[in-house]
């Protein structure tokens, strides 16, 4: 007989609802402090939503964070930010910074000459210092950037809820909808706490985990609604325990595969592509676990309806079961 590698049991028998004031309650604490930091501490935006220019700098010399700052402090010039790079594909004598320069006026991006004052400052402290890139966002194409990244997002979030309704009960949409803000809310959370870059790419990383948590929360909804009609006189939270039981293989497979992925990409992916790999994994993560303790939990808050009349005038679910026996 053939081996194969199983991350859960074939069949198992765990009540999810043991220690949801724990599980689900977690959840909810952890909304509530993502909140708490994103209040206090804000997102470090990068230059795509707050405006102003990015110089990167790369010399065979050692990063002194003070120095440069030094440096530049007698330039009249907006807010700077200096941060150095770490990466492991870089070389030995590879030494990487950014120097963030915000817009001194909310209505002017960052001037060619405050540029070039930057860059003649920082070679004069060290003659061998490269500028590889200079990335530049005005003000005002920031300001339309945040608006639409956040557009993006409530009506990916509308479109799912939309889709779950019609494809199963407001219930389930409802469920589904709140548990994707879960996954969003906590990641943002995450990265107001440890200041990382929030740039155009976590948008596209956020995009990216709706559509995966989305995906794994339909799977266990698939399942609990054929069990619903099989188990007519099951109480609702057995139906529920069983369903997440049924699936709970092919999640942790999913999600497995997609970590190791995305693990790669954030180890060796490089600084560039580091916060899209970083938030996709977190998000990863925690579209797992809200499918399995939160989704279902809101569901069976919200209460369903298991009676056997039509709905919408259209035939049951067990009437369209007999008809297709």
């Amino acid at each position: 007989m053939a081996w194969r590698l199983r991350l859960a049991p074939e069949k198992t028998n765990i009540d999810f609802f043991k220690i949801q004031w724990l599980t689900f309650g977690g959840s909810m604490a952890l909304m509530v402090a993502a909140f708490v930091f994103w209040g206090m501490y804000g997102l470090n935006f990068g230059i795509d939503f707050k405006g102003g220019t990015t110089i990167r700098t790369e010399s065979s010399q050692p990063v002194d964070v003070g120095a440069y700052r030094k440096a530049l402090d007698g330039l009249a010039i907006g807010d700077v930010v200096i941060t150095e790079v770490f990466d492991p594909t870089f070389r030995a004598d590879q030494h990487v910074a950014q120097v963030r320069v915000s817009s001194a006026d909310s209505e002017q991006a960052v001037s060619d000459e405050a540029v070039g004052a930057v860059q003649a400052a920082l070679t004069a402290l060290d003659p061998a210092i490269k500028f590889p890139s200079v990335e530049t966002v005005g003000p005002k194409v920031s300001g339309e950037l945040v608006k639409t990244s956040v557009i993006a997002v409530a009506t990916t979030s509308i479109l799912i809820m939309l889709y779950i309704w019609m494809r199963f009960e407001w219930q389930f949409a409802l469920g589904a909808v709140l548990a994707l803000l879960h996954d969003v809310f906590i990641t943002v959370g995450i990265f107001a706490l440890f200041q990382i870059k929030f740039d155009l790419t976590i948008i596209a990383a956020l995009l990216t985990i709706l559509g995966y948590s989305i995906n794994d929360t339909v799977v266990v909804f698939d399942r609990l609604r054929e069990n619903l009609i099989k188990y007519k006189t099951m109480p609702l939270k057995e139906v529920m325990n069983l369903s997440v039981n049924e699936t709970l293989s092919r999640t942790l497979m999913t999600s497995l595969t997609t970590l190791i992925a995305v693990g790669a990409m954030l180890v060796f992916g490089g600084d560039v592509i580091r916060g899209f790999s970083f938030a996709i994994f977190v998000g990863v993560v925690l579209g797992t676990y809200s499918s399995v303790y939160v989704a279902k939990n809101i569901v069976l808050m919200i209460g369903l309806d298991r009676s056997d009349k039509p709905k919408n005038g259209l035939p049951s679910d067990h009437e369209f079961a007999n008809i297709d026996a």
